[in-house]
């Protein structure tokens, strides 16, 4: 808890943190990455960056599996430039780099294997072509198991660790089609199932081996589940014609192989868990009373002991199912991810990332229901008490619905001395604002003096498939005007200033940055759009080409002349001309997902008004910054562009 002396001397702080200008600046080779090229952006000063380097050295820990032997478990962390894999051999101990490339890489354990190897995934320069290895861990060396060029995903691991199912776009580079083979053995990979068209994923893969469950996604709110069966090639259907369009998003089997654990809104707003027969597709439903997502699950192999977390508002709850009855269990405040038990069934793996503290690995005790916390991630040597936790608000939008958000409220902040405002606007748009720990928005908060508020928009997930589908398609805007109505309750909070307003966001989050703009140009003092979409005709013409049919679903077809109208209306490029606020924006040149090119017309457009767009772009980065270099010289740029924009009483 934050004693009086520590909140007096802090708001005498922060009080000052978007006044104080800073005019010694460090050598710019010193601060500027060389693969990252600038326009109108000033040399960052030194002061500034000093400032960050705190919130730039908070680290976080993402648990990836137990050991085949039990022995320990594998962690991510960035200690260095780039995210590796570290094993951790007990709670608390010591992590053994076990991975040392220039690229950020996620792996897992091979199941059962005594010599310790290690599936790995990696790309290259942020293209997103993932390619998978083999790291033996007696050698040291990684093998390549996909043909180092397409973009290959692995999606399962047999349980006894012998075969692995690849999806790659290596046969024509548009559609995902599934691959099989032994690991240990790359020339064994062969054609499991041709796609033709659809995209398919592997959700799981039964004990004995014989079978697996898959699910076509063709959008959000649309996706088909099936069982293929590996010794016939026969594809059964796991939907029922009674439900007709549902989404199904997370499949598990059960111990017996003949029934499996199904998440649907088939007969709800929400994502359901159900267990369903796998012969007669009977489906009993096990949580009709909670109103919420359910958003993970995961069966242990022996006893059928099922874990599942709920979204309740974005933060996770956990249960443990045994048969039909159910236990919550007890967990701080944050987001579960990783879910995986222990070779032994005796424990639960699984990320815990906090509101106030950086992500790290965690394991319950099923027998004691005792939680244990393996890493604990430094903070930059910051006062954890100073963090602040984001509270949830609601304000009514344009129709009169309720618009949840989330808000980091300064301790200074007060009538009187109202302080800027900063709305940062997630991506997707099928993706939630969660609250999780972020070094940057504490920054806003603690040092900037900013309140920061997040808001879940139309079109968010987790509050029901209605709420999802309320922005598709020529209801675009609608989201847009959700941000309006975030305009309104800004300006009745006597703590905010609301003639001193930045808007932030990646991806969609981006083009909602630049729609913000074009909307309420004289409500919005600075926009930070990072990778985002300037115009959904270009976007959806030029993203990848296995990306383009599931982008349609959502946006809209950029081929139909009643979507062409749309998009010609609400495309921030075509309406570049109303922008006054001053404008940062952010990209990475190998960005398969929203093309370089966005940026790139969006502010040659800009420019061409007259106005000033300070633009990074980087060299060596794809849809976001991901390279601890590039990152931290981007959010001192991000600062100081806040710190200028929002200081005045003027635009």
């Amino acid at each position: 808890m934050r004693t009086a002396a520590i909140l007096s001397a802090l708001a005498s702080f922060l009080f000052v943190g978007l006044d104080t200008v800073q005019t010694k600046a460090a050598p710019k080779d010193m601060l500027r990455p060389s693969a990252i090229a600038t326009e109108e952006v000033p040399d960052v000063p030194a002061a500034l960056w000093d400032r960050l380097r705190q919130y730039r050295s908070v680290r976080s820990a993402t648990f990836s599996g137990w050991s085949p032997d039990g022995r320990g478990i594998l962690v991510g962390t960035q200690l260095g430039n780039t995210m590796q894999l570290y094993r951790v051999y007990e709670p608390g101990g010591r992590r053994e780099q076990i991975t040392f490339f220039d690229e950020p890489v996620r792996g897992t354990f091979v199941p059962k294997a005594k010599d310790g190897a290690v599936l790995l995934t990696m790309s290259k320069g942020g293209n997103e072509n993932y390619q998978v290895y083999l790291l033996d861990r007696l050698t040291g060396k990684a093998a390549l198991l996909t043909d180092g060029s397409s973009r290959n995903q692995l999606e399962a691991i047999r349980p006894d660790g012998g075969q692995v199912i690849i999806g790659s776009t290596k046969r024509n580079g548009r559609d995902t089609d599934l691959y099989v083979g032994d690991p240990r053995r790359p020339d064994s990979l062969k054609m499991l199932l041709q796609t033709k068209g659809e995209f398919w994923t592997v959700a799981d893969w039964s004990q004995d081996g014989s079978k697996v469950l898959l699910n076509r996604y063709v959008s959000i709110n649309e996706t088909y589940p099936a069982l293929l069966d590996l010794t016939t090639g026969e594809k059964k259907t796991l939907t029922t014609s009674a439900d007709g369009k549902a989404a199904y998003h997370h499949l598990a089997f059960l111990p017996d192989g003949q029934s499996a654990y199904i998440t649907t809104d088939a007969r709800s707003e929400f994502q359901q868990l159900a267990r369903v027969d796998l012969n007669t597709l009977e489906y009993q439903f096990l949580n009709k009373d909670i109103s919420w997502d359910v958003t993970a699950v995961t069966v242990e192999p022996n006893t059928g002991l099922t874990a599942f977390t709920v979204n309740e508002d974005g933060a996770s709850a956990l249960y443990l199912l045994r048969g039909k009855k159910s236990e919550q269990i007890t967990v701080p405040l944050g987001v579960i991810s990783g879910m995986k038990f222990s070779p032994d069934g005796k424990h639960l793996g699984f990320t815990l990332a906090r509101p106030d503290a950086p992500a790290d690995a965690y394991s319950l005790s099923i027998d004691g229901r005792q939680l244990t916390r393996w890493t604990y991630s430094e903070v930059g040597g910051l006062n954890p008490a100073s963090f602040v936790t984001p509270k949830r608000i609601k304000f009514p939008s344009f129709d009169k619905r309720e618009i949840p958000a989330y808000y980091y409220k300064p301790v200074h902040a007060m009538e009187g001395k109202p302080v800027p405002v900063i709305i940062t606007i997630h991506g997707g748009p099928e993706s939630q604002f969660q609250p999780i720990f972020s070094g940057l928005n504490q920054f806003f908060v603690n040092e900037l003096g900013c309140a920061v508020v997040a808001p879940n928009v139309r079109g968010s997930a987790g509050y029901g498939k209605t709420y999802l589908t309320l922005d598709n398609a020529e209801k675009r805007e609608d989201s847009v005007r959700d941000i309006g109505a975030l305009l309104d309750w800004i300006g009745r909070q006597p703590e905010l200033d609301a003639t001193r307003v930045a808007v932030m966001g990646g991806s969609y989050g981006g083009y909602m940055v630049l729609a913000s703009l074009t909307n309420f140009p004289e409500r919005i003092k600075a926009g930070i759009d990072i990778v985002g979409i300037a115009s959904f005709k270009t976007f959806l013409k030029n993203t990848s080409g296995y990306r383009q049919d599931l982008r349609r679903v959502e946006y809209g077809d950029e081929r139909d002349p009643k979507m062409q109208e749309v998009f010609a209306r609400i495309d921030p490029l075509n309406n570049a001309g109303k922008i006054r606020s001053a404008l940062l924006v952010v990209h990475g040149r190998n960005d398969p997902r929203v093309p370089f090119s966005e940026a790139v017309q969006i502010a040659a457009k800009v420019r061409s008004n007259g106005r000033s767009v300070w633009t990074v772009y980087a060299d060596n980065e794809g849809h976001g910054f991901v390279r601890r270099e590039n990152r931290d010289y981007l959010d001192a740029v991000i600062a100081m562009f806040l710190q200028e924009s929002l200081k005045g009483d003027e635009r």
